[in-house]
């Protein structure tokens, strides 16, 4: 931190203050004082909004449309898109981690949706597949989810629409590779 030092300086040397004293150029200002932007229009604040807002309304379409929850659903989802799954890999896919994964496929297989078979690959792991029931069931939860995504953007016309999409795949892409920078430096 720079420093001045106070060399036969007015008061403090009527003072006896020693000459070499440092003072610190710039104090420390208090948070109040700083010139922040407003939290409201920040980015991470207004993702985290925007996030909040469209799953309350998510729940209630995949309530109503579906029939199940929407971390059910969005698991659901995975599975029918990416089947065979095994938990972990629905966890990365889903954005859950593994324990909520693990409710969520209990979920399912309790109402009859999803099957769970033993992996060919490792006894001790699970293979995650739709039943018929649940092939019909992801078949609504993919109309929500087309639904809501059109819901989402329809405040935008077709060229804003297809930049958000361009935009938002870059900041997921960024944001992955910072989260792998977290991940790496954490090994």
């Amino acid at each position: 931190m720079p420093v001045n030092t106070v060399r036969n300086f007015g008061i403090c040397t009527a003072l006896g203050i020693l000459a070499h004293f440092p003072l610190i150029e710039n104090p420390p200002v208090s948070p109040r004082r700083q010139h922040f932007t407003p939290l409201d229009q920040t980015t991470t604040h207004r993702l985290h909004t925007l996030s909040k807002i469209t799953d309350r309304i998510s729940q209630v379409a995949y309530l109503e449309n579906a029939g199940i929850a929407m971390s059910e659903g969005r698991c659901l989802a995975a599975i029918g898109a990416f089947s065979p799954l095994s938990v972990n890999a629905l966890a990365s896919q889903s954005n859950l981690n593994k324990s909520q994964a693990s409710r969520a496929v209990q979920a399912l297989v309790d109402k009859g949706l999803v099957l769970k078979t033993t992996s060919p690959d490792d006894a001790r792991g699970v293979v995650l597949t739709l039943t018929t029931k649940g092939r019909s069931t992801w078949q609504r939860v993919m109309s929500v989810v087309e639904k809501r995504n059109g819901e989402i953007i329809g405040c935008l016309n077709a060229a804003e629409a297809k930049q958000f999409q361009t935009l938002l795949q870059r900041l997921v892409d960024h944001a992955r590779q910072s989260a792998g920078d977290l991940d790496a430096s954490e090994e």
